[in-house]
């Protein structure tokens, strides 16, 4: 397990850790294909960790570019899979039919996020690890600028790797309080800084973000540059990330579908793999040493992402092997009120 993975998904629990210390037609793509691939020169920014669970801004409000029709791939070697390219069509082509929801004035959208990732602690040289939720449920007004609510439930730990992992993590919950809270701030700058993705604020990444799917590609290439076991790996991760928030518009996921199809190495893993009670088609990227894979998990008929998975492919001092070591599931709805 490299530094990064350890950073994503495990962390050291000597005291509850504070939250500021966590968290892919298209009708014009054959004219883009023929344009060489390339990833432009790396541009800095801010990267959150990848536990953070805070959504963006209701979709129905942001301005969005023209709708995306199909994705068209070339006979050609690179990219996914046939298979996998044919899912992320068909899913391109439903989420335009997917309704965005509407958030009227004095409403909310409503982000509730089920989350299970790695905790671990390090008692006398040796590393105890085990799965632990971490649900959530955000709430984002009608008018982005007001305040967000963002309640943090405490973690709960859910699956142990021996007897005493288990007797760690019990030995932590009897020594500490529970840390769950609510948060608040204006325009979700949370904890003093709003979330960023590919070197902008949330909102603003949604509506800038390229709607061709080769520029969108290129545009996750050169913000990620550096990051993740390969760039392929981080680029899949990334679409993931921005995939999960529950909040991107139509037209937005049908390109990022479409550029996940542009991904080497990109297949289909599980025609009916099930997360957190829901079930839908698993589309995954192993890392280059075969050790882990990250997953998006599909509901083709509608467009939606059901969730995302990491698994570890081979046994190691932390998992066995076949270990989703972390999940996470979201559903978006309009509320009324927020806490």
């Amino acid at each position: 397990m490299n530094e990064l993975q350890l950073l994503k998904e495990t962390r050291k629990i000597d005291s509850p850790v504070p939250a500021a210390s966590l968290d892919r037609g298209l009708a014009q793509l054959m004219s883009t294909i023929e344009k060489d691939t390339r990833r432009p020169s790396k541009t800095k920014r801010w990267s959150r960790p990848r536990r953070s669970l805070i959504a963006v801004a209701a979709a129905a409000a942001l301005v969005v570019g023209p709708m995306a029709v199909g994705i068209i791939l070339p006979d050609s070697p690179q990219g996914a899979t046939a298979e996998a390219a044919e899912i992320l069509d068909e899913a391109a082509l439903a989420t335009i039919e997917t309704a965005d929801p509407i958030v009227g004035a004095g409403q909310y959208l409503m982000i509730d996020t089920n989350a299970v990732y790695g905790s671990s602690i390090v008692h006398d040289g040796t590393q105890h690890t085990w799965l632990a939720t971490q649900d959530s449920q955000l709430y984002i007004p009608t008018d982005r600028s007001e305040e967000w609510v963002w309640v943090r439930e405490p973690e709960v730990p859910v699956t142990f790797f021996s007897d005493e992992s288990r007797e760690a993590a019990e030995e932590i919950s009897k020594s500490t309080e529970p840390f769950g809270q609510t948060v608040r701030a204006p325009g979700g700058g949370f904890y003093g800084s709003p979330q960023q993705f590919l070197g902008k604020p949330l909102d603003d990444a949604i509506q800038d973000s390229p709607r061709d799917p080769q520029e969108l590609l290129d545009l996750i290439y050169a913000t990620t540059e550096g990051e993740g076991w390969s760039p392929e790996q981080q680029a899949l991760t990334t679409i993931a990330d921005f995939l999960r928030t529950g909040a991107v518009p139509a037209n937005l996921r049908s390109a990022l579908y479409g550029a996940a199809a542009l991904i080497d190495g990109v297949e289909v893993v599980d025609e009916s793999a099930t997360i957190d009670g829901r079930s839908g088609t698993a589309i995954g990227i192993e890392t280059p040493d075969h050790a882990w894979r990250q997953d998006i998990i599909i509901d083709v008929e509608t467009g939606l992402m059901i969730g995302e998975r990491v698994t570890s492919l081979k046994t190691t001092p932390q998992y066995p092997a076949g270990t989703v070591i972390s999940w996470t599931t979201s559903e978006t709805s309009v509320v009324d009120f927020a806490p």
